[in-house]
């Protein structure tokens, strides 16, 4: 995952926030390390964007699966869950909008993390920023 991967998928990520009318985006790209490349957030965007933006990306790539199966995970096992908060670095966000990105050959290169809106729109934006960088989320 590059800085330029980053960028395109940020502007196209707004791109289609906008196109949908939605509420002031956060997004938030990692490496596959868990490493933040970039950030950005819309004018307007509440304060803690930026963390939920990062939990969403990080938590998917710590467990490996998107943060709309974490948020599953949390349904059925609520205090596995929630324990691990006190053990991520930058926490694990149980919501729809941390996509894991994958190479070619499905290994994590990196992930995205959207907030703002509703979790299935900042999914949406998410797979439409990874589309547009010519990435591949995981699972797609």
């Amino acid at each position: 995952m590059t800085l330029d991967h980053a960028d395109t998928i940020i502007a196209a990520a707004f791109d289609k926030g906008r196109d949908l009318g939605l509420k002031p985006l956060s997004v938030a790209v990692l490496d596959a390390g868990g490493h933040l490349i970039a950030f950005r957030r819309q004018d307007g965007a509440s304060t803690l964007r930026p963390e939920i933006a990062i939990g969403k990306a990080a938590g998917a790539l710590a467990l490996g699966v998107s943060s709309r199966a974490i948020g599953a995970m949390a349904a059925e096992r609520p205090g596995f869950i929630a324990s691990l908060g006190a053990i991520s670095p930058h926490g694990v966000i149980p919501a729809a909008g941390g996509v894991i990105v994958v190479d070619t050959e499905g290994r994590p290169i990196g992930a995205v993390g959207m907030t703002g809106d509703t979790s299935d729109r900042d999914e949406e934006c998410a797979l439409a920023g990874i589309a547009a960088a010519g990435l591949r989320a995981q699972g797609a």
